[in-house]
C-alpha cells in the first residue's frame, strides 16, 4: 500500500468519514457514483469494486458487463455539503476490465492515454477552464417557463444579488475541496455566471469540472435555485460556453514562449494553433456534443462560429491572450468552442491531439483575423480562406466520422459509441414538432 492510500485511510478514521463515493463518467460525461464504507476500501485500492459496466451509457456490452472500479487516491477530498458528523468523501476512479486492464470506454483513460503520448514527446498539457453557467428559479421544471435570479449584465455589480452570495458559497466550497478558482463574475447573460479555474494539468482540471458542476448544482439546491450547464437555454440571450486556455510545458519551460517572436509565440505554439484550426470541424462533436450546443455557436453573442485565430480577437475561434512582457509563463492560446457541457476528459484529449499533430507535421500557422469575424460578409470570409464551423450536431458528427485524428485518439470503442449515439440524438431531435413550427405555421397553413 502507498503512502496516498494510507493517508486516505487514516484520514477517513479521523474524520469519521463513514461512506465514500467512487465517481467516474460515462462517454457522454455523466457523473456518476458508488458509495463504499471505510471496511470496504482497502479491498477498493488493491482490486477495485465490481459494477455492471452495460448499465452505464457506454462502456460496455450487455455479454461483457462486469467492471472494476478503481480509486485514485490522490483525489481523496470530504463533500463539504454533506455535513462534518459521519462524513462522506469521495474519490475518482480509473474503469477496468475484471483482468485489470484500462478499459476502452473510459473517459478518463482516453485522456490519460492522450497526456501519456505528450510526455513521449516532452510536454506536459495544462489547462484553465472559463465556465459559464446560468442560476435560475427553483425547482427545475421543463413544463414552466425559465426564471432568471436577475436581470443582471456582464461584470455587473447587483446590489444584494443572489448571484454574490451564490458565488462566494461555491467558491468556499470548491477552495475547501483544494480546486483553486482565480475569478469569477456575472456574465452577459440575466442569471448568468462565470467562475474560472486556476490552471492545472489537463487531467486534474477534468476532474476539477466534474467536481465544479457537482458543486454549483448543490449549492443552487440549498440556496432554493437550480444552475444550469445547459450550452443554450435563453434563446433571446448568450449561450454558456468553457473557454478554455491551452498551453504545453517542457519541464518548467512554456514551449509556447519564444520572447524575440511576433506575439512572443514560439513555433511550437504557431503549430499548435495551426493544428486545432486545421481540426477544429472534426472534434467539434466532441467539444460541442449535444443538439443545443449548436444554438449557442451559431447565436451570436461572442459564441465563435467560424476556423480562425487572432491577437485578442473575441471573434475568432482561437484568440492569443495579451501576452505580459517578462512572464514567459503566462504565454497560451485559448480555444473559445467549447462548452459547459462538454466531456471534459474527452474535450481535452481531441484538442491535444489536434495541437500535437500541427506540431508533428510542422502545419504552417494561417494569418491571424483582426477584423470582427462575424461582420465580415459570406465572400470576403471566403476569400480570407475562413471557414465556418459545424452548423448542426448531424453536420459535426458527419465530419467526425471520417476523422483519423478523432478515431485514433478516443480509440474504437468510444468513437462508435459516440457517433451512434449522437445520431440517435439527431432523429430523436429532427422527428420533434417545435412549438417554433407550431407558430409559425399553424395559423398560417
Amino acid at each position: 500500500m502507498d503512502r496516498q492510500e494510507e493517508f486516505v485511510l487514516r484520514t477517513v478514521e479521523e474524520r469519521d468519514i463513514r461512506f465514500i463515493r467512487l465517481w467516474f463518467t460515462d462517454v457522454l460525461g455523466v457523473l456518476k457514483s458508488v458509495a463504499v464504507a471505510p471496511a470496504e476500501l482497502e479491498s477498493a485500492f488493491g482490486e477495485g469494486i465490481g459494477f455492471d459496466g452495460s448499465a452505464i451509457e457506454g462502456l460496455t456490452r450487455v455479454y461483457e458487463a462486469d467492471m472494476l472500479a478503481k480509486p485514485d487516491p490522490s483525489t481523496f477530498q470530504v463533500l463539504p455539503w454533506r455535513g462534518e458528523t459521519h462524513g462522506t468523501a469521495r474519490m475518482f476512479c480509473d474503469v477496468l476490465t475484471p483482468d485489470g486492464q484500462p478499459s476502452a470506454a473510459d473517459p478518463r483513460h482516453v485522456l490519460k492515454r492522450a497526456l501519456a503520448r505528450a510526455s513521449e514527446k516532452g510536454f506536459t498539457f495544462y489547462t484553465h477552464p472559463e465556465v459559464e453557467f446560468y442560476l435560475f428559479e427553483g425547482p427545475a421544471d421543463p413544463a414552466q417557463p425559465l426564471v432568471p435570479v436577475d436581470a443582471g449584465g456582464y461584470f455587473d455589480h447587483v446590489p444584494r444579488g443572489t448571484g454574490h452570495d451564490f458565488r462566494r458559497a461555491a467558491i468556499q466550497m470548491l477552495e475547501s475541496m483544494g480546486i483553486s478558482v482565480e475569478f469569477s463574475h456575472h456574465e452577459a447573460g440575466p442569471g448568468q455566471n462565470e467562475i474560472d479555474l486556476r490552471y492545472a494539468d489537463a487531467l486534474t482540471t477534468a476532474d476539477n469540472i466534474m467536481t465544479f458542476r457537482t458543486v454549483v448544482k448543490e449549492v443552487a439546491l440549498e440556496q432554493g435555485l437550480f444552475a444550469s450547464f445547459m450550452p443554450k437555454p435563453l434563446g433571446d440571450h448568450p449561450g454558456s460556453g468553457m473557454h478554455t486556455h491551452l498551453s504545453l510545458f517542457e519541464g518548467d519551460r512554456n514551449a509556447f514562449y519564444e520572447p524575440s517572436a511576433p506575439l512572443e509565440l514560439s513555433q511550437t505554439a504557431r503549430h499548435f494553433i495551426a493544428g486545432l484550426l486545421r481540426h477544429s470541424a472534426e472534434i467539434t462533436a466532441i467539444t460541442n456534443q449535444w443538439v443545443n450546443s449548436y444554438k449557442r455557436l451559431w447565436g451570436g453573442a461572442e459564441a465563435p462560429s467560424y476556423v480562425c485565430w487572432g491577437h485578442n480577437n473575441r471573434s475568432a475561434l482561437v484568440r492569443v491572450p495579451l501576452y505580459k512582457p517578462g512572464k514567459g509563463n503566462s504565454t497560451r492560446v485559448e480555444y473559445r468552442g467549447v462548452d459547459s457541457a462538454t466531456n471534459p476528459y474527452l474535450a481535452f484529449a481531441v484538442l491535444l491531439a489536434a495541437g500535437l499533430k500541427g506540431i508533428e507535421e510542422g502545419y504552417e500557422l494561417p494569418d491571424g483575423a483582426e477584423d470582427d469575424v462575424w461582420e465580415l460578409t459570406g465572400a470576403e470570409r471566403r476569400a480570407m480562406g475562413i471557414e465556418p464551423l459545424p452548423s448542426s450536431l448531424e453536420h459535426a458528427i458527419s465530419i467526425m466520422e471520417n476523422s483519423e485524428l478523432v478515431a485514433e485518439t478516443l480509440g474504437e470503442h468510444v468513437f462508435n459509441f459516440v457517433l451512434r449515439n449522437k445520431r440517435q440524438e439527431w432523429d430523436a431531435y429532427r422527428a420533434q414538432v417545435t412549438p417554433y413550427e407550431l407558430t409559425r405555421y399553424l395559423p398560417l397553413l
